[in-house]
């Protein structure tokens, strides 16, 4: 055992670099790109100590190329689920007894790796297969998880640091224990950092995990997988499978030994996860830790006496970096009457700006949606608001799946604010805007709160702090991140821990102690060092 009390680094948030012509960032990054599209990868499960291959598989195409090929994933199957599992618990014993300044200095080491060494790959798998441009995988897969990961190191030590009071004669302390059993992480195509963040932070706290990814993020979790290895990960603590997701839940959620689930995806999907935990509470060792970070139908809201230039930037960011295939992304926006048209010939300015195309044209600011099951369902929506009466596309409203999934950015603006797409998400480039009359600021502020199930971000822009009160009263539950003169997206670990409710999750704010103190199970020991040797109390006495 340790002979100190180690004091980890103090985490910091990883500067974003900006990939400005001719720098050295951006001549690293182009080249990386035209490595990763020159070659064509076999990508293994990753399970205990073995790089499991399969005979089926998965061809992994970018989404702004369809034709081009990055390689070939293993196809899991049900028996990967079990061995998967078989796998974590075989792990469990030795990691939950490593040390704990060990455990973390693993994770430090994968942060440190994946600022330097691995900083190019991972940006640009990112940018290759899920669509992203520069700035977009810089934040992501490269800061974002940077942070994650020393942030999280920090949390965990201050967590470990919490201990209770001791009065004279007796010593007390606080045992911070992983689960009982192994922790299944489902994570998203959209983020990166997310996908590394949920199997690393239960991981940390001296938990085993099963760890499914989107199929349309194995290529870059692929290579977080081995760049974990390098840092020291042993093997069987993350076990990485590309099984269907209805398999990972049959098997995993009747387990005996099932601890907990940490997922960021669909609310339909997470509703599901938990009515099979409910209906197999009697089969488990103990009640499963249930965090989840769902669905958004995000917000903005102007007051009449706003920065107009600020509500346009923050819409034209907020609704389309990304293509909006942020759950935090500005999906409708309130404008009142007397700003509107002055919001909107700055909003349509930015919009007739934008160029759309593949991710290594560093000028496209746009690129594709996730796949052709996004396409369709975006598209949809954009039909739907064509046909219907009570909306008109102010711009984009263009489909176009030939070479990728291109959908242009679209602008509804609609009379009804219970409009179809005020109230879906819809998660692409599509933003709806509903202009209310000045004087009925308070009533439409309480018309959006009850708009939508969702409660994950929103914003509001007035430079007066009176109604910045207000509104912020009004939207208590409403945004579980919440934005005042900013745009709804961009929350930065260890300065905006990110979560929301409703029917937008648990609200277990990842990038924060919060969060990691769920993968724990807390023991309480007390030690009497003169114990009394007689039952008598004083009152006895007569």
């Amino acid at each position: 055992m340790a002979n100190g009390f180690f004091r980890v680094p103090n985490a910091v948030n990883e500067p974003v670099k900006q990939y400005e012509k001719s720098s050295p960032d951006r001549a690293a990054l182009l080249s990386a790109l035209a490595d990763l599209k020159s070659k064509t990868v076999e990508i293994p499960m990753f399970i205990g100590s073995e790089e499991v291959f399969t005979q089926e598989k998965n061809t992994l195409h970018p989404p702004h190329e369809r034709m081009h090929i990055l390689g070939y994933a293993a196809k899991g199957e049900k028996a990967h689920v079990s061995q998967a599992i078989d796998a974590a618990l075989a792990a469990k014993e030795n990691w939950s007894n490593m040390a704990w300044e060990n455990r973390l200095a693993i994770f430090m080491k994968s942060a440190e790796l994946l600022r330097t060494k691995y900083r190019w790959t991972v940006l640009a798998a990112t940018m290759l297969a899920q669509s992203k441009n520069a700035f977009q995988a810089e934040i992501d897969a490269a800061c974002e998880l940077i942070d994650f990961l020393n942030f999280n190191v920090q949390f965990a030590a201050e967590i470990y640091q919490e201990q209770p009071i001791s009065p004279q004669g007796v010593w007390n302390r606080m045992e911070y224990r992983a689960l009982e059993g192994f922790v299944l992480a489902v994570t998203p195509f959209n983020f990166t950092a997310i996908a590394g963040n949920l199997p690393t932070s239960a991981a940390m706290m001296g938990n085993t995990v099963v760890w499914k990814c989107a199929n349309s993020q194995i290529y870059s979790a692929y290579f977080l997988m081995k760049l974990f290895k390098e840092a020291g990960l042993p093997d069987g603590v993350i076990n990485l499978i590309y099984s269907d997701g209805k398999d990972v839940g049959e098997i995993c959620f009747a387990h005996r030994d099932f601890a907990g689930v940490h997922f960021t995806g669909s609310t339909g999907v997470f509703n599901s996860m938990w009515t099979s935990i409910g209906a197999n509470i009697h089969k488990y060792k103990s009640y499963p830790r249930i965090v989840g970070e769902t669905g958004g139908k995000d917000f903005v809201f102007a007051h009449p006496n706003c920065d107009i230039k600020a509500v346009s930037v923050a819409l034209s960011r907020g609704a389309f970096e990304y293509q909006g295939q942020k759950c935090s992304a500005a999906s409708r926006a309130y404008i009142p009457e007397s700003i509107w048209a002055e919001v909107r010939e700055h909003l349509l300015t930015d919009l007739k700006s934008f160029k759309m195309g593949k991710v290594d044209d560093m000028g496209n600011f746009i690129n594709a949606v996730i796949d052709q099951k996004s396409f369709d369902s975006i598209k949809n929506y954009i039909e739907f608001a064509k046909s219907d009466a009570d909306a008109e596309i102010l711009i984009g409203g263009e489909c176009d799946d030939t070479q990728g999934f291109f959908v242009s950015p679209t602008v509804i603006l609609t009379t009804n604010p219970k409009f179809k797409t005020m109230c879906e998400e819809i998660f692409g480039p599509v933003l709806t805007i509903y202009v209310y009359p000045d004087a009925q600021w308070k009533q439409t502020a309480s018309l959006l709160n009850e708009t939508s199930d969702y409660a994950l971000t929103g914003a509001i822009f007035s430079q007066d702090r009176q109604v910045i009160q207000e509104l912020s009263k009004i939207f208590q539950d409403s945004a579980g991140n919440f934005y005042i003169n900013d745009k709804p997206t961009g929350a930065v670990v260890g300065q905006q821990p990110f979560g929301g409710g409703r029917k937008s999750g648990t609200n277990d704010k990842a990038g924060s102690k919060w969060n990691l103190l769920r993968w724990v199970n807390l023991r309480t020991i007390k030690e009497t060092l003169n114990p009394p040797t007689d039952y008598r109390y004083p009152f006895l006495e007569n």
